[in-house]
C-alpha cells in the first residue's frame, strides 16, 4: 500500500492511499488514526505531493554503509553502524527545490532507502525490527561534501534546510532486502547499487539506532548511499529511483 501526504488548492495537508491515478482520501494520519477513508477521491494530477512524513524529532542517517562508497572516500569507520542526525527542518517533499547554500566546494546527492518508524522504539532487538516499521520511502541525504571535511564533523554539512528530500510516498508492503537504487542528474546515471549490498542490514540498523536514541513514530532512518559520482549544481534536477517505491525528483537552485 502506498500512502501519500498531499494538498490541493488552499487546503491543509491530507493523507491518501495511491490507487492508480487517484488518491483515496484518509480520515487522518494513518500512523495514528488507521486507514479509515472519507469516501472522497482526488486525482493525482490535481494534488501536490508533500513530504510523506515530517519526522517528529529527527532523521537518523547511516554513513558509508556500502563497501564501494566507503572505498571511494578512503574512510575508516567504527565496528558498528556510523550514525548521525539531520534536523527535521531539512525535510522537503517531491518536486520541492533544493536550496544550495553559498559555501565552497561540492554539493552531493546521496540516494537512499529510508525507513519510516511506526511506533516508539527503544532498545529494539534485531529479531523484532519489523514490528517498528511503518513503511519505506526514498531519501536524498544531500551533503556539502567539502564542508564535511573542513569542519571535521557532519552536522552543518548535512543539516542545511532542504538537505533531506523525502518521497514520493510511503510504501508499507515491501521487502527491503533486494532493491535497486539508481540516482540520475538531468537524466545522466550517477549512482547505482542494491540494498543487498548494505554492510549493516536494516535489523542491525534499527537495533543499533534504538540503543542510542528513542525513535518516535514518524522518525526516519536513511540507510546509506551506494557509490557513484555525486555532484550537482544550480539548475540541475536530481532523480532517485528505488524498485518497488518509485522516483523522487527535486530541482536545485542557488539560495538567494
Amino acid at each position: 500500500m502506498r500512502i501519500a501526504r498531499f494538498s490541493t488548492t488552499n487546503d491543509d495537508p491530507r493523507y491518501g492511499i495511491v490507487d492508480d491515478d487517484e488518491l483515496v482520501v484518509l480520515s487522518g494520519d494513518p500512523m495514528f488514526s488507521g486507514f479509515g477513508t472519507t469516501g472522497e477521491r482526488v486525482a493525482l494530477a490535481d494534488a501536490k505531493l508533500l513530504a510523506p512524513v515530517i519526522p517528529r524529532s529527527k532523521v537518523v542517517c547511516v554513513g558509508m554503509n556500502y563497501a564501494a562508497h566507503k572505498a571511494e572516500l578512503h574512510a575508516d569507520t567504527p565496528n558498528n553502524p556510523l550514525i548521525f542526525l539531520k534536523p527535521n527542518t531539512a525535510v522537503i517533499g517531491p518536486g520541492d527545490t533544493i536550496q544550495i547554500p553559498p559555501v565552497d566546494g561540492r554539493i552531493v546527492h546521496e540516494g537512499e532507502l529510508a525507513i519510516v518508524i511506526g511506533k516508539i522504539a527503544k532498545l529494539v532487538s534485531a529479531a523484532n525490527w519489523a514490528d517498528y516499521v511503518f513503511g519505506y520511502t526514498i531519501a536524498n541525504d544531500i551533503s556539502a561534501r567539502d564542508v564535511m571535511f573542513a569542519d571535521g564533523q557532519w552536522a552543518r554539512a548535512k543539516g542545511y534546510d532542504t538537505f533531506c528530500p523525502l518521497g514520493p510516498w510511503i510504501e508499507t508492503e515491501l521487502d527491503p532486502g533486494d532493491l535497486e537504487i539508481q540516482t540520475y542528474v538531468d537524466g545522466e546515471p550517477r549512482r547505482h547499487g542494491n540494498t543487498s549490498d548494505m554492510l549493516y542490514k536494516i535489523p542491525e540498523i534499527i537495533e543499533f539506532a534504538s540503543s542510542v536514541w528513542t525513535l518516535l513514530p514518524g522518525d526516519v532512518i536513511c540507510t546509506g548511499t551506494p557509490a557513484g559520482l555525486g555532484g550537482f549544481t544550480d539548475g540541475q534536477t536530481v532523480d532517485i529511483t528505488i524498485t518497488g517505491i518509485g522516483t523522487l525528483s527535486n530541482p536545485a537552485r542557488n539560495r538567494a
